[in-house]
């Protein structure tokens, strides 16, 4: 298997993840959102809480095999490669979270998710380059034990008290800080990066065992997996799973419950040849990052800048007015909420198919 080559298991998986991030992230209401659907208020986990953390693991995955061209050696080209990108995709999140600009930049928030994954993923492709496999391991596990030292430590696992939200507060400001949970807080902060460092080389690691040759090496993979996840449950007994402070249980969990799925692919699609049965979740996979831009530029630009009058005079957002005036009569408030994002994933889908059919490959 060429390191260069693409390999429809990783695109599958990618796909696979940010066709999640559309599900959960447009719901027609969130008032009425299916449970598994709906992000753990705080600790605890529900399938939507794996969503994000795929996306990172299958990123380490793919960065394996895309530094096989540079040896996985650190060169002042590919330190630039990796500066760009990081830049380019922060940049990116900004834009997005200005976006209509109608509020000052006194009162703009600094991250976001496109930030989360600029950061994340430019620490563990730096890291990569310097260590070997045993050393990313004890890396790994070095990070993961002193964040839970040190939110233990200098403060709490709760929402007012934790330590990740101090620093933001400190460091950011709290205008510049999500405010979603009604205080200023924010899931994707500056030092749960760290943890989410570790999702990314543990797929990065997860790569590199898959190697150039996977021929039984997969249920060795789905079996760790499952271990891993196992062991996230057993030390969220004392470090509780929780996303938003992206803790070391839930980075076990995750990454293990990612590890597991992705030998699942290799072994459905790369072995057994389903290649033509992912194709649409393929599509998703060569786009992720422009699909993810464009979707959120879409729903704020139907949420803040688009909007209808009602018969009774009154102005709805477009977002408001696609799902109240024909989804909600069609097929009631909860599951019309569920077919709002899905006709979201089916609309953006085609875009992107017509983009592969063209060979229109958008790389951020």
């Amino acid at each position: 298997m060429n390191g260069t080559a693409r390999i429809t298991a990783i695109d599958a998986m990618r796909g696979m993840a940010v066709a999640g991030m559309i599900l959960v992230n447009t719901p027609g209401s969130w008032l009425y959102i299916y449970s598994p659907l709906r992000h753990a208020e705080w600790h605890g986990f529900r399938l939507a809480d794996f969503v994000f953390p795929f996306f990172l693991f299958i990123t380490g995955v793919s960065t394996w095999f895309s530094f096989s061209r540079y040896d996985r050696r650190f060169s002042p080209l590919l330190a630039r490669k990796i500066l760009i990108r990081v830049l380019v995709i922060f940049a990116a999140g900004i834009f997005l979270n200005a976006f209509p600009f109608r509020e000052s930049l006194s009162s703009l928030r600094v991250m976001g998710v496109l930030q989360r994954i600029a950061l994340a993923w430019g620490i563990a492709a730096f890291i990569s380059l310097f260590l070997g496999r045993r050393q990313l391991l004890i890396t790994a596990a070095v990070i993961l034990a002193g964040y839970w030292l040190v939110l233990s430590l200098l403060g709490d696992f709760s929402l007012e008290n934790n330590l990740v939200r101090s620093l933001d507060l400190k460091l950011l400001g709290e205008n510049h800080l999500w405010g979603g949970r009604g205080i200023p807080f924010d899931p994707e902060g500056l030092l749960s990066t760290f943890p989410a460092v570790v999702t990314v080389l543990s797929g990065y690691l997860a790569g590199g065992v898959i190697g150039a040759d996977y021929t039984g090496k997969l249920r060795k993979l789905f079996a760790a997996g499952v271990l891993a996840a196992a062991a996230g449950l057993l030390w969220g007994t004392i470090f509780p799973i929780n996303k938003s402070l992206w803790t070391g249980s839930y980075v076990l969990l995750t990454s293990g419950a990612a590890l597991s799925f992705l030998a699942v692919f290799f072994w459905l699609i790369e072995v057994k040849g389903w290649k033509r049965a992912v194709f649409p979740l393929t599509v998703f996979g060569r786009n992720p990052l422009f699909l993810f831009i464009l979707s959120s530029l879409w729903v704020k630009t139907t949420v803040y800048v688009i909007r209808f009058s009602d018969a009774d005079g009154s102005r709805l957002t477009a977002y408001r007015w696609f799902y109240e005036k024909l989804l909600v009569p069609a097929a009631g408030r909860m599951f019309g909420s569920l077919l709002f994002a899905l006709l979201h994933i089916a609309l953006f889908w085609l875009l992107l198919f017509l983009m592969y059919r063209k060979k229109i490959f958008i790389k951020i």
